[in-house]
């Protein structure tokens, strides 16, 4: 008698053969799906194909062992896993491979992903949370190979969080005692990557309850296993991470792929491990197959031998798998094929059915340009140009929105100088058109929802009459202790950030007092902090993950740029990862502790915040405030600004430091003066001794610059100074250009000026570590000085003659 995995109650041999020729349907319908899926690409009707053939079976069996909370972490090829649980239909499949924009139609992305990038929705309309204890959860995939590795690490400590912190017994809607599996998926060959490694060597390390299931077929797109991985086997080489009484570990698990019973009994044992042990374990499933070659942009005759393609012919686990449903008499020959039959029909039917759905609004709003553009060509005297343009577009029989908007953008050229009703008509419909469409396309890079974090309000820190200064970095300690106190789900975590209390003594004693679990040490390896971070996000804790310096973070870069801000944006708002990187960096001494790079990061973590705080209070106003909405921000805390002195509020943890709002932090007449973080200090230091040569300089820290000066104060200050100096210590281009940029593009400041805007940054290298390094690579004083008063000088030489 078999076993029901999810009940493990005793099925009856009728309740078990229903149960296999269910997954025998599921397997068939997933490979169908795949075979006409490629075709679809090739006849141009999608764009690229990424199919999970070869890995059914497996992915079946994992189905069975995966219960309501658990979370899936994988890659593009887990479709028929998706269908197992419930979470993909054939209408669904080709929706995301034609790009549907309607989340009805693909609620994966909303034709934001290719095809084979799967989420679930975690958040409502609202932007609050769903139970995600209730039902079985993917997170949402990206291409870049490995990837998906640092955030399966924080799905799965989220549980060990969940079961072992105080105080969150209530968040029952996020976990049941911490009972949930992280579940990961990956090729053989991507283990080659460095974040395999990094998350194999973490979860080891913290003992979290995840699975990672390494689908083996021997090859990584057309390069053979033996220029991947050591002995051609991960299993083999991760044999070091197997648990024994000595020392914790993995359980490390190997299964042959087409063996349909070992599969079932191999995930039920991984499954059981990691969720009743909180052990990692790895499933390492051998002898697959990819009977259509990586994607569609290649075949795999061109890199097999014929001896491999027989064997694969041969040992395709759905022909193993129809095999072993024969040999034991669940079925036979003639109903397995009209089941064949019935699948084939079904998945041409819905695809048809996805593609009419897919393509029938576009021909209604191409049909409405045509009419209005035959109504243009009769009132034109450039009626033969405009229905050239017109027959075109008619000609389309499949028509996109691009070439939709392009042709009637074309056509108001011929009108430029005409003035009719009918261009009037065109005009309006085609800015309509795109108030409709574009948000189809650019929706949700930012949250949505009431608690965005640009729309909470400053609350300003107050003080005792008697308060008296004290070391900046106790402002952050007791703020964090505050909202350690009141929160229990927040939670941070970084090297030397738990027993020392980070390596500038801002959580001085928080270790002590919260516990380990909530402020923690983790190991050198940045990648897998952020991960932590965006996998605890992503269930409902508020973790704060730690980089020790700026210049590390470029180790977490791609996961940060890659997966942690474009989560609400390629899931259409239908996921959250509401994570604050902690960081410090600005002027110190070195090349690796200069911390400047921030025209890199304001162009490649578009989607979440980045706040420059010239101060220990401003900073903690920034902690506050992002804890107060759903979104992820960066907070660069000034290196050199620790040990300066500060008033501790008494309004801790309460205080706000508003987003993407200008300070104006000295008033003046003559020259506007722009800056950030620790150079700010340095701008301030310049403008009194401008003001003793008579020049009047109002200076104003931008606090953030993803946003940046969203009430457009910047330009008010140019409007009264017609004078523009923009001061930054990052490279020349960097971020005084982009800053420069806002002024001038969208603020239109000038139209106030009298003198050109400037620039003045940091020389086009990294500060050397000498004792003068920061002086000669970064601006000074005297720079600052010394360029105004040039632009004084262009102005009034007489009041202002040469210095040198």
């Amino acid at each position: 008698m078999q076993k029901d995995p999810k009940t493990n109650a005793t099925l009856s041999f009728e309740d078990f053969k229903t149960e296999v020729l269910n997954d025998y349907k599921l397997a068939v319908t997933s490979r169908e799906c795949s075979l006409l899926g490629r075709r679809e690409v090739l006849t141009g009707k999608a764009k690229f194909g990424i199919f999970g053939d070869g890995k059914e079976i497996p992915q079946l069996a994992w189905a069975k062992a995966f219960k309501d909370g658990d979370w899936r972490s994988g890659y593009y090829r887990d479709q028929t896993f998706m269908m197992a649980i419930g979470e993909l239909t054939i209408l669904q499949f080709f929706a995301g491979l034609y790009g549907d924009t309607n989340p009805g139609a693909d609620p994966m992305s909303g034709g934001r992903q290719m095809g084979g990038h799967f989420a679930t929705k975690s958040i409502n309309e609202d932007g609050t949370w769903r139970n995600l204890a209730a039902q079985k959860n993917s997170s949402a995939d990206i291409s870049p190979t490995a990837g998906q590795m640092p955030r399966l690490l924080g799905l799965a400590q989220a549980s060990k969080v969940f079961r072992q912190v105080k105080g969150l017994e209530n968040f029952s809607n996020f976990s049941d005692k911490g009972n949930e599996v992280a579940w990961g998926t990956i090729g053989n060959a991507s283990t080659s990557e460095g974040l395999f490694w990094e998350t194999i060597n973490a979860a080891g390390v913290l003992q979290v309850p995840m699975v990672m299931s390494v689908w083996d077929d021997e090859y990584g797109i057309s390069v053979h296993a033996k220029h991947q991985t050591t002995k051609e086997n991960i299993s083999e080489v991760l044999k070091g991470f197997q648990r024994d009484v000595e020392a914790k570990g993995y359980e490390i698990i190997k299964v042959t792929g087409w063996n349909y019973a070992e599969l079932i009994e191999a995930y039920q044992k991984a499954g059981k491990i990691a969720r009743e042990e909180h052990v990692p374990v790895l499933v390492h499933v051998k002898e697959l197959t990819q009977p259509q070659g990586h994607s569609t942009s290649g075949s795999h005759e061109r890199y097999k031998s014929q001896d491999r393609l027989a064997w694969e012919r041969e040992y395709d686990c759905n022909v193993q798998f129809r095999k072993w449903v024969l040999d034991n008499n669940f079925s036979t020959e003639e109903e397995l094929d009209a089941i064949d039959k019935d699948i084939k029909k079904q998945v041409r039917e819905g695809k048809k059915a996805a593609w009419s759905s897919f393509i029938a609004p576009q021909i209604r709003e191409q049909q409405e340009a045509l009419t209005l553009l035959t109504n243009l060509a009769e009132s034109s005297s450039n009626k033969v140009f405009i229905e050239k343009l017109k027959n075109d577009l008619a000609s389309d029989a499949e028509p996109n929105r691009g070439k939709i908007a392009a042709t009637v953008r074309k056509a108001l050229r011929y009108v430029v100088s005409e003035n009719t009703a009918e261009k009037r008509q065109l005009q309006d419909w085609v800015n309509n058109y795109f108030e409709i469409i574009q948000p189809k396309y650019s929706s949700h890079l930012y949250s949505e929802a009431k608690v965005n974090a640009t729309d909470i309000s400053e609350v300003k820190p107050t003080y005792d009459t008697t308060a008296d200064a004290v070391d900046a970095r106790m402002v952050l300690r007791d703020n964090f202790d505050a909202i350690f106190s009141k929160r229990p789900e927040v939670l941070i975590f970084g090297e030397d950030a738990g027993k020392i209390g980070d390596v500038n003594q801002g959580l001085e004693g928080m270790q002590e007092k919260y516990g380990e679990q909530r402020v923690s040490d983790t190991g050198i390896r940045e990648a897998t902090i952020l991960g932590q971070g965006i996998g605890m996000a992503m269930r409902g804790l508020r973790p704060i993950a730690e980089i020790q310096y700026l210049d590390y973070i470029l180790y977490a870069l791609q996961i940060m740029s890659d997966d942690l801000v474009t989560v609400q944006y390629r899931t259409k708002g239908q996921q959250k990862a509401p994570l604050i990187v902690r960081t410090r960096g600005h002027r110190l001494e070195g090349i690796w502790h200069s911390g400047s790079q921030m025209g890199g990061l304001i162009h490649l973590l578009r989607g979440m915040y980045i706040l420059v705080p010239r101060n220990m209070t401003k900073a903690a106003g920034f902690y506050n405030t992002l804890l107060t909405s759903d979104e992820p921000g960066l907070v660069i805390e000034c290196l050199n600004g620790y040990r300066l002195k500060e008033k501790l509020p008494t309004n801790l943890g309460e205080f706000k430091t508003p987003i993407g709002v200008v300070e104006t932090v000295k008033e003046g007449t003559d020259i506007t003066l722009i800056s950030y973080g620790s150079t700010l200090r340095i701008v301030q230091e310049a403008a009194k001794e401008l003001q003793q040569v008579g020049i009047d300089a109002e200076v104003i820290d931008v606090q953030s610059l993803l946003p940046l000066d969203l009430t457009k104060q910047m330009v008010e200050s140019v409007k009264k100074t017609n004078r523009l100096l923009i001061i930054d210590e990052d490279v020349p281009g960097g971020a005084s250009a982009y800053i420069l940029s806002e002024i001038l593009d969208n603020q239109d400041g000038y139209k106030h000026l009298d003198s050109k805007p400037q620039t003045l940054a940091a020389q086009p290298h990294r500060p050397a570590y000498g004792t003068d390094g920061d002086y000669f690579s970064k601006p000074s004083i005297e720079d600052v000085f010394e360029k105004v008063y040039a632009m004084m000088h262009e102005v009034s030489p007489e009041d202002y003659p040469k210095i040198r």
